[in-house]
């Protein structure tokens, strides 16, 4: 697949039917698979033998979609998850344990700022937040020993900050540690960060992949680029003791990180995607090129109109050449960014407020990116946990509104924005 460009892959990648089988990947609804010999079953659980033998683990439908995101991102595997947010918690987990400390851009999406701030904080795994702006002094004093890992998002949900990411993994690897970036908003069709310097990618599927908001789901992809034997991994460098001390790097190579998230961690919390979600999200990565190209025409239609009309304050859309993080958006992400728009409205929250009911077409929803458009007030739902002081930080202020532009008619989406600013 290597000589096909990304929109091929999007159709062909991860699965290749054979003389009269199905065209189309198949939806294998079991829950496990049968073996003529208890010997051949056993090879498999020692890890020995490729193949599937439970779908916690691993399933043909599932195999097929991980390899299609794998060969877009670039990577050298892939893991599908239950959720986005399942799929960063597995990426951190995997090389951060009690007494182990993170490095998080702070402009990243509520959810996962929680789990940061909150939950991986209770299991002894401390994080240290930076602003997505910050210096390169900056970000160095927030490094520790212990730190283990960088995170932050290619393009900030809400507040749209573009991350230097090759910033951010020079930093990483000089303190010999791996920088992770979730993907979800660009998708590897207008940003692919291991041309960058990021080791792990993670994704909500249930954004622009899945596109049609019928799944949630996650998936972490391994560039099998970073040199985990630098003495902070042992997890992946000493035996396991649960697999008769198999060694990961020794036994798998460059694909050691994601086989260990695999067949540990999805072993042990079963945080897995089912069959169903994986073809169906299937069915959405095969428009993904197509759709995410009228979405970012459409967006970029949408903020040029907004810029320029009298009752919007302010705009954050970094396809805009005002945008501030415009130079790193055309650096990244060459051909378009993504179809989310953030803005704000004269006359604050209230403002805001009837604006987002006045909407006929676009719908007011706790989703963003999929085709249609809609929606959503952070400050008061996905962000709500956070403090002021937080909110700010993560640059999400009480009137931003974020949008995201879907693919109907650019004429239509217009139109609705038009009517319903007269009742702002």
């Amino acid at each position: 697949m290597s000589e096909y460009r990304n929109d091929t892959k999007c159709i062909h990648a991860g699965y290749h039917p054979g003389n009269g089988e199905p065209r189309v990947l198949p939806i294998v609804q079991s829950t496990t698979f049968r073996y003529e010999t208890s010997e051949a079953m056993g090879r498999l659980f020692d890890l020995e033998d490729p193949g599937f033998f439970y779908t916690r683990l691993g399933n043909p439908t599932l195999d097929a979609v991980e390899q299609k995101i794998a060969a877009l991102e670039g990577g050298v595997g892939a893991m599908l998850t239950s959720s986005g947010q399942a799929a960063t918690m597995l990426a951190v987990l995997n090389i951060c344990h009690a007494g182990s400390h993170v490095v998080s851009s702070s402009a990243i999406y509520g959810g996962t700022f929680n789990l940061l701030y909150k939950t991986l904080a209770e299991l002894g795994i401390a994080c240290t937040f930076v602003n997505p702006d910050c210096s390169p002094e900056e970000l160095e004093a927030a490094f520790r020993e212990n730190t283990r890992c960088v995170f932050a998002e290619t393009l900030s949900n809400p507040s749209l900050n573009v991350t230097d990411l090759e910033l951010f993994a020079e930093k990483a690897h000089a303190h010999g540690v791996p920088l992770i970036v979730d993907n979800t908003f660009p998708t590897p069709m207008n940003c692919r960060p291991f041309a960058f310097g990021a080791d792990i990618v993670t994704h909500s599927t249930t954004k622009y992949m899945d596109g049609h908001a019928v799944q949630v789901g996650g998936c972490i992809v391994d560039s099998g680029n970073f040199n985990w034997e630098n003495g902070k991994f042992p997890m992946l460098t000493e035996p396991d003791e649960s697999y008769h001390g198999i060694t990961y790097v020794k036994q798998f190579g460059k694909a050691a990180y994601i086989t260990k998230a695999r067949t540990h961690l999805m072993r042990d919390i079963g945080a897995q995607a089912s069959p169903m979600n994986a073809f169906l999200l299937n069915l959405g990565l095969e428009t993904l090129a197509l759709r995410m190209e009228r979405h970012c025409s459409n967006a970029m239609k949408v903020a040029e109109y907004l810029e320029k009309h009298e009752k919007i304050s302010w705009i954050n859309y970094p396809s805009l050449p005002s945008n501030p993080n415009h130079a790193l958006a055309k650096k990244y992400m060459p051909h378009g960014t993504c179809g989310v728009i953030s803005f704000g409205i004269k006359g604050g929250r209230e403002a805001a407020m009837r604006f987002m009911d006045s909407l006929k077409l676009a719908s007011v929803v706790t989703h963003v990116a999929d085709l249609r458009t809609c929606v959503l007030h952070p400050a008061s739902t996905t962000h709500r946990q956070m403090t002021e002081e937080q909110l700010l930080e993560a640059g999400i202020s009480a009137d931003l509104i974020r949008m995201s532009v879907g693919i109907e008619n650019i004429d239509d989406i217009l139109e609705d924005i038009a009517q319903a600013l007269e009742n702002a």
